[in-house]
């Protein structure tokens, strides 16, 4: 499954190279802190994502606005590589999309709030560790890297989510195309988009259809994340 961690904009120093382009670079992951996801992620981590890219073995992870994977990129990163603060990237915006430019006036303007990257691990890419009285998960590895978004919200703001502005639409859902409808007009999610994440959820299911679905709180928790990450600038 495809996870998300998100870096304040003070943390990531997003700079453009000139203000007359679309060129920019940043850091879309830092080392050695405990993020608000209760994460750590190890210098090296991103080696091998870095040498498959390199190699050709792999591509360059795409560039999207809060993680509108079935939008246009908004650009394309361009160079990645690890020093000792953590993964700088740097990319270029397509002027010629009308996106594209609203992000960059956006970035100009500081009203948007970080970077974002999107990617895999393997069990095997990970270990946990004991911390101030609290469970770390400690990542050795990134196993891939799909994506580095330009996003609205910073980390802090996701793991703060507040359930209540979603709970009582999640409460009127009672079917699974119910929920498919409800990641379209409260989401945004686009059709094809909805009914694959709709298909997967009715895996959590253990009630028949015709009976009244009560989501798992894990479920409407993830459901809130990815509706704050998919909202438009």
């Amino acid at each position: 499954m495809q996870s998300r961690k998100q870096l304040a904009l003070n943390n990531v120093s997003l700079k453009f190279s000139n203000a007359d382009t679309g060129m920019f670079g940043g850091y879309a992951s830092t080392f050695g802190g405990v993020d608000s996801y209760n994460d750590t992620i190890m210098a090296g981590a991103y080696a091998n994502v870095i040498d498959t890219v390199m190699s050709g073995s792999a591509r360059m992870p795409k560039m999207f606005c809060n993680h509108k994977s079935w939008d246009v990129p908004i650009g394309k990163w361009v160079k990645m590589y690890e020093d000792d603060k953590g993964l700088y990237v740097e990319g270029e915006l397509t002027m010629g999309n009308p996106q594209a430019a609203i992000v960059k006036a956006a970035m100009l303007h500081e009203t948007v709030d970080g970077l974002s990257i999107g990617y895999m691990l393997k069990p095997s890419d990970v270990e946990y560790s004991e911390i101030d009285g609290q469970t770390v998960r400690i990542i050795k590895n990134i196993s891939e890297l799909a994506e580095v978004s330009v996003v609205t919200f910073p980390a802090d703001d996701m793991a703060r989510v507040d359930l209540t502005s979603v709970k009582n639409s999640l409460d009127q859902i009672e079917s699974i195309k119910d929920f498919e409808d409800f990641l379209r007009e409260a989401g945004g999610f686009s059709k094809s988009l909805a009914t694959a994440t709709a298909s997967r959820a009715k895996r959590l299911f253990t009630r028949s259809e015709s009976e009244k679905l009560s989501l798992p709180s894990e479920l409407q928790q993830i459901i809130a994340a990815n509706l704050l990450s998919s909202r438009a600038l």
